[in-house]
């Protein structure tokens, strides 16, 4: 059964006094090896709701095993847990929501100032990026939403200037998964960069939902990297693992990734149905170009 990631929030909210795992059995998977980082590339993250059964301490512990730097879409509660185990949270939660964003200029009284004191905690606490969305259309205009989320981004960008984090919107397909979401396609999402004018505000550009929407990813990433700080995966259809189940190749994804100069991270995000840390340590593997 597929989850929404509304839905793995809820059930990591009630996990999160859990005991860690018990003790793996002789007949279980081996755990997977390390993953070794290429020299010169960008660095690897993965999204917390898609391992919501299992206690964040023991993903953290894991993903640092495997070789990850990050574990991401954590609250502030959370970011000690995976500091602790050498990793930072590459993609902090925001103050917006998905199908309620700022797009609406009623949305801004708490969203702005939520968000601005969301950046300064993400400063203290050394994280490099803030998530935030647009809000789904209800009948609202597309440029008209564009026009309101740059109000609102224009008044958070400062803060983020000067504490050196970076505000990102997330582009989410509205086909499947999140039906009236606005920033559904990289256009709109780079229009809207080019209209706050900051280097402190740029897309997080996730390559499950963009090739729902759009196809033609690395073109498209090639041409658009300039305004992308950050990406996430996932395997199309079904939002499995990034292998040879499902229609992108990755690899190739990822050098085209590379070859752009990105530096900072890439996240897997994909719901695993096999088990959950081979299938991440496989991904994070095939995307260490």
């Amino acid at each position: 059964m597929e989850i929404s990631r509304r839905d793995a929030l809820k059930v990591i909210a009630g996990t999160a006094a859990l005991a860690a795992l018990p003790r793996a059995r002789a007949d279980e998977p081996k755990a997977p090896e390390p993953v070794s980082q290429a020299p010169g590339s960008f660095r690897h993250s993965v999204c917390r709701w898609c391992y919501s059964k299992m206690p964040l301490e023991d993903l953290a512990r894991e993903a640092k095993r495997i070789g990850l730097e990050s574990v991401e879409l954590l609250e502030p509660s959370e970011w000690a847990v995976v500091q602790k185990h050498g990793l930072t949270c590459a993609m902090a939660m925001g103050a917006t929501k998905i199908p309620e964003g700022l797009n609406r200029i009623e949305h801004h009284a708490v969203q702005v100032p939520g968000m601005i004191e969301r950046i300064g905690q993400c400063a203290d606490a050394g994280l490099p990026n803030v998530i935030v969305f647009s809000g789904n259309r209800a009948g609202m205009d597309d440029e008209l939403g564009l026009k309101n989320c740059a109000i609102a981004l224009k008044q958070i960008v400062g803060a983020a200037e000067k504490r050196k984090v970076t505000v990102c919107m997330e582009l989410l397909n509205s086909k499947v998964d999140h039906h009236d979401y606005m920033c559904d396609h990289t256009a709109w999402g780079v229009e809207l960069v080019k209209q706050v004018g900051s280097e402190r505000f740029k897309l997080l550009y996730d390559i499950y939902h963009m090739q729902i929407m759009e196809g033609d990813v690395v073109r498209t990433i090639r041409e658009n990297h300039a305004y992308i700080a950050h990406y996430h995966t996932g395997g199309v259809p079904g939002r499995h693992e990034i292998d040879d189940s499902q229609e992108l190749n990755y690899p190739m994804i990822a050098r085209a990734i590379k070859e752009t100069g990105h530096r900072g991270y890439l996240a897997q995000e994909f719901i695993p149905a096999k088990d959950p840390m081979t299938s991440l340590a496989n991904a994070v593997r095939l995307c260490t170009v």
